[in-house]
C-alpha cells in the first residue's frame, strides 16, 4: 500500500467527523502519514456528514487531498451510500451499519461487511451516540491498519473526560463484534 483512500459517510449527529479525526490520529500513531478532510451540511442533525482520509505509508506529498475512489468506505446511513457509491472503487472494502442499510443496497464487486453498529451501541453500550466508536473498533479488527490498544489510547487522549469510559467500551464492542463476524 502506497496510498489508501478511506471515506466515512453518514448523517449529522452520528459522530462521523469525530470518527474521522480519531481514525486519523490513530493511524498517525501507528506510523502512517495522513491527510484528513471533512464536509458537512449546515444542519446539526440529519444532514450530510463525510470524513475523508488519504493514508500514505511513507512521507510524501498527497497530490490530492480528497478521496477520488475509496479503497475503504464506511457508510453509517443509506442516503450517503446512495449519494457517494460512485466515489468507491469496484473492489473496495465497504463496511456498512446494517441497522440502516440493507444488503441489497450494496454493489456487486465490493467486499462488503454488514454490522449493526447503531443497534449494538444502543443495546450493549446504552446509547446510539457511540455507534461511530463501535465502528472504529470493528475497523481495527477488519483492516489491521491499527490496533485496538492504539485506538483506545487515542480515545483516552482526545475524547471529553465524561465520555472516555463509554467510548473505550464501545471500541471493545466493535472489535469483538467484528471478530464474531469472522473479520
Amino acid at each position: 500500500m502506497e496510498r489508501l483512500e478511506i471515506m466515512i459517510a453518514g448523517r449529522g449527529g452520528q459522530g462521523i467527523l469525530l470518527a474521522g479525526y480519531l481514525l486519523g490520529l490513530t493511524l498517525i500513531k501507528h506510523g502512517y502519514y495522513v491527510v484528513q478532510s471533512e464536509s458537512y451540511s449546515a444542519e446539526t442533525r440529519g444532514g450530510d456528514s463525510r470524513s475523508e482520509l488519504i493514508v500514505l505509508k511513507e512521507q510524501g506529498e498527497a497530490d490530492y487531498m480528497r478521496v477520488r475512489r475509496a479503497d475503504i468506505a464506511v457508510f453509517m446511513y443509506g442516503e450517503q451510500l446512495r449519494k457517494y457509491s460512485d466515489k468507491v472503487r469496484n473492489d473496495a472494502l465497504v463496511i456498512v451499519d446494517s441497522t440502516f442499510i440493507k444488503p441489497e443496497e450494496l454493489r456487486e464487486g465490493w467486499r462488503s461487511i454488514l454490522i449493526p453498529f447503531s443497534r449494538i451501541a444502543e443495546e450493549q453500550a446504552g446509547t446510539i451516540r457511540v455507534a461511530n466508536i463501535v465502528m472504529l473498533g470493528a475497523l481495527a479488527r477488519i483492516t489491521g491498519l491499527y490496533t485496538l490498544d492504539e485506538l483506545k489510547e487515542t480515545i483516552q487522549r482526545n475524547v471529553k473526560p465524561g465520555w472516555i469510559e463509554l467510548n473505550l467500551r464501545a471500541a471493545e464492542l466493535g472489535y469483538k463484534v467484528a471478530e464474531e463476524h469472522g473479520a
